[in-house]
């Protein structure tokens, strides 16, 4: 699904990424693990396009991403959704209107903004947070909300760079369910932290970089 060919990536002080190759398979639940400066957030913006190689490619399916015209590119991205770990809300909208805010950017109409919104906070425990501001959360419930934003339009892939960076272990714990549900319903999770107590409770892939090298990939275990 999403390919990795030879990338490196060069800026004034060093290698961000150096000659990368890499495969992400549909369906797949991924972990980047790596201490700060290591590639991952690199990486993860290589996917989106916000950052652009060197040297070497990144294709989705067969699609060279940063070959992409403006408008080919935002419909790509439609395809991935992301959760950043300082949560990126809406502060003067509610729950509700944060997800239809989504929604509504993508054309969908408000009969299926009525019907999609009230479900989605329900798959992340926030059935009872639909008329909250962000700042009437706990920073998990804020958390569970960026996640419901991230998977209200079907992403295919959804792409969490440090999530629980600013929670304690429970709500850490939470979070880390709600991607494995999400990576059980079909979609592709690639998971950025340094957290190893986080990689070692999901039992999945673990790729493992430091100064922009992939210097470990073990497959989950059976």
């Amino acid at each position: 699904m999403i390919y990795f060919n030879n990338v490196s990536k060069a800026y004034r002080d060093g290698l961000a990424l150096d000659d990368v190759t890499l495969t992400i398979v549909a369906g797949e639940f991924v972990s980047i693990v790596g201490h700060s400066g290591a590639g991952k957030t690199t990486l993860t913006k290589m996917i989106l396009a916000d950052a652009t190689p060197t040297e070497g490619t990144v294709l989705f399916e067969s699609i060279d991403i940063h070959k992409l015209k403006s408008k080919e590119l935002t419909k790509l991205r439609r395809r991935i959704g992301v959760v950043f770990q300082d949560f990126k809300l809406l502060q003067n909208k509610t729950a509700y209107e944060n997800i239809a805010f989504a929604m509504e950017a993508v054309g969908k109409t408000d009969e299926e903004i009525a019907s999609d919104v009230p479900h989605v906070l329900e798959l992340v425990d926030l059935g009872h947070r639909l008329f909250h501001f962000p700042n009437q959360m706990s920073g998990g419930e804020q958390q569970r909300l960026a996640i419901a934003r991230a998977i209200i339009n079907q992403p295919e892939v959804i792409i969490a760079d440090e999530p629980t960076g600013n929670l304690d272990p429970i709500n850490t714990h939470e979070i880390v369910q709600i991607l494995k549900k999400i990576n059980d319903l079909g979609t592709t999770v690639i998971l950025a932290t340094h957290n190893r107590g986080v990689i070692d409770s999901i039992n999945k892939r673990v790729i493992t970089m430091e100064n922009g090298k992939i210097i470990r990939d073990t497959k989950h275990n059976k």
